[in-house]
């Protein structure tokens, strides 16, 4: 009888230790989200663009302070809504970064920004360069047409980086047909130029022009390339009626997208 209540008795400390043991845990409550809507996403193996709505997009522009840096609210909606849907076609295989060029802005201003949608960080905010037959201060004539050194407007994939006579430079696949889908077979690539800089803004009013690239500062080339090399996308954006009024990325069409 007495070796029971001894067993008894050791069974009920051993269930009373489990339970101190586990109390902290019963009644632990979960830590609850910050309320920051202004926090980096996880995308814990899915599309980070894809598991962001509209009102996160949206916070990253107002974040960033994107407008007061020269980025209207319009042509990041138009780069947002493209980019949506080059995402559900798998043609870009990074789709934490999107990369705006403003074609609508004078090349005296910083007309490029390249964002990090997943951290919420303007990485790049610089001058680039347009065409030389597309305009002077302004990029206002656009082609796709080989030989017509004019730059393209439209949805890109960036592509691989080589060395070639202007240095360091990357590849560009156009993905809209009839608009950019020329570009790689017309060397429309990302390159630096001693152009590209302040002194020339202050001596004449606006950066030298290319043959048709989206040429960088020479400071920023490297940089800028590797972030985005290999997969990112890119849009470039101008006021140009036809392409606003026939790009299927634009106009909320499915899109027919122009891989090589």
């Amino acid at each position: 009888m007495k070796t029971s209540l001894k067993n008894k008795s050791s069974l009920g400390f051993i269930l009373m230790l489990i339970c101190l043991i586990h109390l902290p845990i019963l009644f632990a409550t979960p830590k609850s989200a910050k309320s920051n809507s202004f926090s980096p996403v996880k995308s814990y193996g899915v599309s980070v663009f894809a598991a962001m709505d509209n009102a996160m997009l949206y916070n990253v522009y107002d974040s960033l302070q994107l407008d007061e840096k020269g980025l209207s609210r319009k042509v990041f909606e138009y780069a947002v809504n493209g980019f949506r849907k080059i995402i559900t076609t798998g043609a870009v295989e990074n789709d934490n970064i999107l990369s705006i060029v403003d074609f609508s802005k004078p090349s005296s201003e910083k007309r490029l920004f390249i964002i990090d949608i997943k951290n919420y960080k303007l990485l790049f905010n610089t001058y680039v360069a347009h065409g030389i037959r597309s305009g002077k201060e302004f990029a206002n004539a656009f082609s796709n047409l080989p030989s017509s050194n004019k730059s393209s407007l439209g949805f890109y994939k960036t592509a691989d980086t080589y060395i070639g006579k202007h240095g360091y430079s990357m590849r560009l696949v156009g993905l809209e047909k009839g608009f950019n889908d020329n570009a790689y077979k017309r060397d429309i690539v990302i390159h630096s130029a001693d152009y590209v800089n302040e002194g020339m803004i202050r001596a004449k009013g606006w950066i030298g022009r290319s043959w048709g690239c989206p040429a960088l500062p020479e400071v920023l080339n490297k940089p800028i390339i590797d972030k985005i090399k290999n997969g990112t996308c890119l849009f470039i954006f101008g006021t140009d009626k036809n392409y606003l009024q026939r790009s299927a990325l634009l106009r909320g069409n499915a899109p027919d997208l122009a891989l090589r």
